[in-house]
């Protein structure tokens, strides 16, 4: 006969041994291809496929003052997709609300009035206590908040955090523009 208590306490030990080793759940992720993300269609979107690529994260609106910026950076994507170049949007409603739609709305108004062919993931929070764990990774590592709308993060071919530029900074700022090039 088994012992349940004995096996209750195997089970807690055990247990608090992964968690402390950070192997559950994701703790103190190193790099990129840890996340697994949801793209804009409901499907998902293991970053581990974008090894190798450098990759600009982008947190997106459809009512900001930024907005245009989706026109540059479908430029961008289009000018370095094929020297392992991608750019991944992911809207957010973070600032005065100035991405209220779906999925389905945001996913409509990026075709239709940019073009807009790179990846773009679902809805997500980039900031307060439902922070989705992909910014609370490049914001901690970073040490930064996210200002507004079209903050960039650029993330090298490793998975590492190369740095980051504020939301005014254009897509074809030099600072992107060199990263990508070197």
């Amino acid at each position: 006969m088994i012992n349940l208590k004995c096996l209750e306490m195997k089970t807690l030990f055990i247990l608090s041994v992964m968690l402390i080793s950070g192997f559950v759940s994701g703790q103190n992720p190193k790099n990129l291809y840890e996340f697994t993300v949801t793209d804009i269609q409901g499907n998902d979107f293991p970053l581990s496929q974008l090894k190798g690529k450098k990759v600009l994260i982008v947190n997106t609106a459809s009512k900001c003052g930024f907005t245009p910026q989706y026109a540059d950076l479908e430029k961008l994507y289009n000018t370095y997709k094929e020297k392992n170049f991608v750019i991944i949007g992911f809207p957010a409603n973070n600032f005065l609300k100035q991405e209220p739609g779906t999925n389905e709305e945001i996913q409509t108004f990026c075709t239709k009035n940019y073009g807009v062919t790179f990846p773009m993931m679902s809805k997500i929070s980039v900031k307060g206590k439902d922070m989705h764990p992909l910014y609370k990774w490049l914001t901690s590592e970073t040490k930064s908040e996210v200002a507004w709308n079209f903050q960039k993060y650029m993330i090298d071919e490793n998975g590492n955090i190369a740095g980051f530029v504020p939301p005014n900074t254009k897509p074809f700022d030099d600072k992107i523009v060199k990263w990508i090039e070197k």
